[in-house]
């Protein structure tokens, strides 16, 4: 019953410090979509994992100097909190740097800039815990998140800092967007590249920082690219993508907040994380433009177009070059196709054969016959016939004005002579008729 009544509490937000953190949490998970979306078409989507890491030493630096000028007024939140993004933005120029000035790769400037900087701040970690208000400063809680212990004053420095990101990403919407997709285009414009490459890894930099006391400086970079990640399974535009990453930021921040509130002894940081990854499940699985479910149906419907394309265009030229088969115009069949005629015609299987009949007889234009026969009705003909017009007119302009070779049209046809002039149609109509064909 106890279990009952904390879960029913924080279901409705009876607790005035969960509604705190809920309301600081979930600002900070949209602004953590919204700009996340940049890093991740940017591919930069680890610069949140380098920004917490090597915010660590920035963070001892600053206890330690206000430590000294101010004994026991160390744990001062935006003084340390300074001293995070100072350190999170030389970490990630660092790493610029050395992409710039040298050859080595990106995975490898992480991970030299990252395992370096994490190193530093555990050293002087060490250092802190040996100073008397040292055990006290709680600087270990920035590694995996209090969130429990943010309060009213956390949140308005959440606010404003989560406002002032969606703010500014929003104006520099346009130039973000060319940014990611063609920086040589945006540079040919006169767009300042490598100031907007600052202003975006400043941006990620204070989402990171802000985001310490929420999810820790370990698991951060989570809520940078998970959401950002998740969306991206759901549509292809980027202005789309960012307003779904934010609601999909928020929504996991909400989600880990109430989980750890319902259940006690549960840390909000990792519950925020595990819902942000639940989302991406599910979007991996049903999201309509890259989801794997739909991608499989898709392809699926696909390859059965295809299919009843291919079958209907083998029956037609075969009953156009066997004289033997008879046809009647007059009656609902107009020709009747023995099985064994249509297999040497195509490099299928024998399942996906009869898979491809049974789902045209099933459609009513073909009927099948009590010997195995194939029956094309009158519309599987008239649509064969026009598969038929349409692939032959392509291979003759491919091979009198693309100057394709015949065996090279062979393996790469398709049904655009919609989109051909009307004249230039007309033309090849007149040399189909004339029997000009590259099968000629």
């Amino acid at each position: 019953m106890n279990g009952l009544g904390l879960t029913v509490g924080a279901l409705s937000f009876a607790s005035y410090n969960t509604r705190v953190v809920l309301l600081g949490a979930s600002l900070l998970g949209l602004a953590a979509g919204v700009i996340g979306t940049f890093l991740l078409l940017r591919r930069k989507a680890l610069i949140g994992d380098v920004v917490g890491h090597c915010a660590l030493p920035g963070i001892a630096v600053a206890f330690l100097v206000i430590e000294r000028m101010s004994p026991g007024g160390g744990k001062n939140l935006p003084v340390l909190l300074l001293g995070a993004t100072c350190a999170g933005l030389l970490g990630a120029q660092s790493v610029s740097l050395i992409r710039m000035f040298t050859r080595v790769d990106n995975d490898t400037a992480l991970a030299v800039i990252l395992s370096v900087f994490y190193g530093a701040g555990v050293a002087l970690l060490s250092v802190v815990q040996r100073l008397a208000s040292g055990s006290s400063a709680g600087l270990k809680d920035f590694l995996n998140g209090q969130t429990a212990a943010i309060v009213s004053q956390d949140v308005w420095i959440f606010t404003v800092s989560s406002l002032v990101i969606v703010l500014v990403t929003g104006m520099l919407f346009k130039e973000f967007t060319l940014l990611c997709f063609d920086e040589d285009y945006a540079a040919t414009r006169g767009l300042p590249t490598r100031p907007l490459d600052i202003g975006l890894t400043l941006l990620a930099t204070a989402v990171c920082v802000v985001g310490m006391q929420t999810v820790g400086l370990l698991l951060v970079t989570a809520i940078l690219v998970t959401p950002p990640a998740a969306a991206r399974f759901w549509t292809n535009d980027i202005r789309m993508m960012a307003l779904l990453a934010g609601a999909i930021g928020a929504i996991s921040a909400a989600s880990g907040v109430i989980a750890s509130a319902a259940v006690p002894k549960l840390p909000a940081g990792p519950m925020i994380v595990l819902c942000g990854g639940a989302i991406f499940i599910l979007s991996l699985a049903l999201g309509r433009e890259r989801g794997v479910i739909w991608r499989s149906l898709v392809h699926y419907q696909d390859q059965r177009r295809a299919d009843r394309i291919d079958l209907l265009r083998s029956l037609y030229e075969t009953v156009e070059r066997d004289s033997s088969i008879p046809q009647s115009s007059a009656s609902v069949i107009r020709a009747v196709v023995p099985v064994q005629k249509i297999k040497p015609l195509r490099t299928w299987s024998a399942r996906r054969l009869r898979r491809a009949l049974r789902s045209s007889i099933r459609e009513g234009i073909l009927a099948s016959g009590r010997d195995g026969s194939i029956g094309l009705t009158q519309a599987a003909w008239k649509e064969g016939s026009q598969i038929v017009r349409n692939r032959r007119l392509w291979d003759l302009y491919l091979h009198q004005y693309a100057d394709v070779s015949p065996a090279g049209i062979d393996r790469n046809q398709s049904l655009l002579d919609h989109a051909l002039d009307p004249a230039v149609v007309a033309q090849l109509e007149e040399a189909l008729q004339a029997g000009t064909t590259p099968h000629a």
